[in-house]
């Protein structure tokens, strides 16, 4: 049986001694040339999915993955296995030399993975060579990033559709630790995946405690945040909104008596190493840290995930909570929360581009199709802000991408383009605002926590859960909501259609609320008594 063999070289190359049901079934399908959509909690298992399938089909595996750290720990990974195929890394950290070894072990087939970030791919001449080895299976982790309505959204990666085709479009396997009913019919779209197998498991982590500190003023909160996190058993990390706020935090905990660090993205490439590496070998008590650090972090036993400052979605929170306890023993994950710091989220979701640069992009594409490299210099725009502008072009149908360059759609012009995309844009601030309500939401609703965070990723939960704040401080086994979606007009993950903002997604089901997400305006959240006084709602 199939089965057999796939446990036989999960154990003998790999070293691990059980599959889930789950990870055999996305193995499984991998290997009889499917695309897969796996969709599980952190540390479930995701990347033993890809390594033994890679090692089942012959051929090259090319992995994307967008970040240095992250790509360095998944071959640390292979290369600490038992007998796993050997892979290399393409990236910038790489020099030269290492870059034309790694290429060597591709075209000679000693090479069975190569892990790269997606502005890898988006250099015609890696792409090209990639073609003339040809590769067998194509993995993207933290495929979120590949979704406009996604929390992480990348640029880079929404030209990884484009990339399986000029690779012949070998099978696609997309994994992530967190995504929506929505954002996972995004990136099948955005990947062009065809008929694929979709494992969605149970997101739920118990082991990790969950609560929300509120607090009004700045410093109270400050003092609250450094007294919780000297206290909390170590290792940990702290999250705050600002790189300042890095430093002036890990200083203070170091006056404690702390092993602290600061890591954001300003630091030199050799720090951020630094301090990925001491953290990992327990030389560190408390990394604290804006979401620069996070991807590829897997320390088994990190005991606490606090939040000085409030993310800019659920979607971020949970990923970043998801850190902790990973070795299954209890930890700790609070969110110290004030009102007025969702100020803050909401300047940093205004982000929209400037018509003069739109237009100037736009113009240099008018007249034929030109090459990404081309357009930077005639635009007068840096390579990477073309990648963006690109992107919220592309998004608003306004210009395509193939394999000779991009191009403007038939019957558009400057004007029209421009205004799509402006308009399209307006769309992606509504939803990042209305994400920010949706943590104002879970900060400050009196359910159930757990239940909270589940529903908004389309999982029913019956609480109490028995361990967040809420649960522990109101009467135990109250069940006063349990049969709460069973009542409900609508069920999570229906697609329903709005008298005003169209059709939607029912993203969460409570007794007196729904909450619908609409691809153009959010998350809204309407009363169950006016969707059913006013029929605002209706099945479709």
């Amino acid at each position: 049986m199939q089965s057999d063999e796939i446990a036989r070289v999960a154990r003998d190359a790999f070293g691990i001694e059980e599959l889930r049901p789950q990870q055999l079934d996305a193995i499984e399908a991998a290997i009889a040339g499917r695309d897969v959509l796996v969709v599980w909690a952190t540390g479930a298992g995701k990347s033993a999915v890809y390594q033994v399938a890679a090692a089942m089909r012959p051929g090259l595996t090319a992995i994307v993955s967008p970040l240095i750290a992250l790509q360095e720990d998944q071959l640390a990974r292979i290369d600490a296995a038992p007998d796993a195929p050997d892979g290399v890394v393409l990236n910038s950290s790489r020099s030269a030399r290492d870059q034309r070894e790694g290429w060597d072990a591709i075209r000679s087939g000693e090479a069975s993975y190569v892990l790269l970030a997606p502005e890898q791919l988006a250099k015609d001449d890696v792409v090209e060579q990639l073609v003339e080895v040809g590769v067998s299976l194509l993995v993207i982790d933290e495929a979120h990033c590949i979704a406009a309505w996604g929390h992480d959204f990348r640029p880079d990666y929404l030209l990884l559709g484009e990339v399986a085709e000029r690779l012949g479009r070998p099978p696609v396997m997309a994994l992530t630790a967190t995504a929506t009913s929505p954002v996972r019919t995004e990136i099948i779209e955005r990947l062009a995946m065809s008929d694929p197998a979709i494992l969605v498991g149970d997101v739920d982590r118990p082991n990790i405690e969950l609560g929300v500190r509120r607090h009004t003023g700045e410093n109270d909160k400050r003092d609250a945040v450094i007294a919780q996190v000297t206290e909390l058993p170590h290792p940990g990390l702290l999250y705050t909104a600002t790189r300042r706020a890095t430093e002036e935090y890990a200083d203070a905990l170091a006056d404690r008596g702390l092993r602290a660090v600061a890591y954001h993205a300003g630091l030199p490439a050799k720090e951020r190493t630094r301090v990925h590496e001491a953290f990992h070998n327990g030389d560190v008590d408390v990394v604290v840290a804006t979401s620069a650090f996070g991807m590829g972090i897997d320390k088994a036993d990190v005991r606490f995930v606090v939040h000085a400052d409030v993310p800019d979605s659920i979607d971020a929170y949970y990923q970043e909570l998801g850190r902790a306890g990973r070795d299954g023993e209890p930890a700790t994950a609070t969110l110290h929360y004030r009102p007025e710091d969702l100020s803050l989220r909401r300047f940093f979701a205004a982000s929209a581009p400037k018509r003069g640069e739109l237009k100037r992009l736009v113009s240099a594409v008018t007249g034929g199709t030109r090459r990404r490299a081309d357009l930077a210099e005639a635009a007068d725009l840096s390579p990477r802000r073309v990648t963006a502008l690109l992107t919220v072009l592309v998004d608003a149908g306004a210009i395509r991408t193939g394999r000779t360059g991009v191009a403007l759609r038939r019957g558009m012009t400057v004007e029209r383009a421009v205004d799509a995309a402006l308009e399209r844009t307006e769309e992606r601030e509504r939803i990042d605002h209305s994400r920010i309500e949706m943590l104002r939401n879970y900060a400050e609703t009196r359910r159930c926590r757990r239940a909270t965070l589940l529903g908004y990723f389309g999982q029913d939960y019956v609480e109490p859960c028995g361990n967040c704040d809420t649960c522990a401080a109101r009467a135990a086994g109250s069940g006063d909501d349990e049969d709460a979606a069973a009542d409900a007009p609508f069920s999570v993950d229906e697609i329903v259609r709005h008298q005003k903002w169209g059709e939607g997604t029912v993203m969460a089901v409570e007794p007196d609320r729904i909450t619908v997400f609409f691809e153009s305006q959010g998350y809204k959240v309407l009363s169950t008594d006016l969707v059913a006084e006013r029929g605002l709602l209706t099945a479709t």
